[in-house]
């Protein structure tokens, strides 16, 4: 027997504390993130991170939005194919830059040196490395909210608490409110994929700023905390079966 929940959307970040993008699809492989998922980050000063040796490290050495609530005003798309990345606000295209080459990091660095003003602790960098990602996590995972447990929050607080607040990968319903937070150790099928869910999400500052205003409204973490003693907000979960998942597919717990 199984019980079942269905995603409703997917969403990918390529440069960590930038805006998310959604997909319509992922196909994942045994421990893999999604295609370039925090594949990118800004370092706020010397992080000690080694592109050629790279190793986790914590988020406050980067860009964030625990630390940098203003990063929520930029929209940032990735493509793929060209390794571009563009940056608007409001509407308006202040950067668009190819990752791929020496110049175009630079300006990208350059932007966010003068963008980030007084928030800035030293040079800025981006940093890549092949096969890493810069997830808040050493094992790469994917990222869940249960929608239904947004929507209980949302009544208790009686004010909209918008999804994109958790960076999640994936949002689904279908499942009890803060259910989910009981299936560290089970494993879930999502579309063809299998992933084990090995933790649930501790909620920092991050989740106080507005993706819409890039104002710190709702604290989020305090939230939490008194209504019930945890900072646990969502659950991650590691890709054990290669598979394909999209909007509209079933989740189910397997039992």
């Amino acid at each position: 027997m199984s019980q079942q929940g269905r995603v409703l959307s997917l969403y990918r970040y390529p440069v960590k504390g930038l805006s998310g993008e959604r997909l319509s699809a992922a196909k994942l492989g045994p421990c893999e993130t999604f295609p370039n998922d925090r594949a990118y980050a800004l370092e706020n000063g010397p992080s000690g991170f080694d592109p050629a040796a790279p190793s986790w490290q914590p988020k406050i050495k980067f860009l964030c939005l625990m630390r940098n609530a203003r990063l929520a005003s930029l929209d940032t798309l990735f493509d793929d194919a060209s390794e571009t990345l563009t940056v608007r606000r409001g509407g308006e295209i202040l950067l668009k830059e190819t990752l791929a080459s020496e110049k175009g990091r630079k300006a990208v660095e350059h932007f966010f040196e003068n963008f980030m003003g007084d928030e800035k602790r030293g040079p800025i960098r981006l940093l890549k490395a092949p096969g890493h990602s810069f997830s808040d996590l050493a094992r790469k995972v994917v990222s869940l909210i249960n929608l239904s447990t947004l929507a209980e929050l949302e009544s208790r607080l009686g004010e909209p608490v918008h999804p994109l607040r958790f960076r999640a990968n994936i949002y689904f319903d279908g499942l009890p409110a803060w259910s989910e937070h009981d299936l560290v150790g089970q494993t879930l099928e999502i579309g063809t994929a299998c992933a084990r869910v090995i933790k649930c999400t501790s909620r920092c500052a991050a989740t106080e700023v507005n993706p819409e205003t890039a104002l710190r409204d709702i604290p989020i973490p305090d939230i939490l905390m008194k209504s019930r003693d945890s900072l646990d907000l969502g659950i991650y979960a590691e890709i054990e079966t290669a598979g394909k998942f999209a909007e509209g597919d079933a989740l189910k717990i397997m039992r």
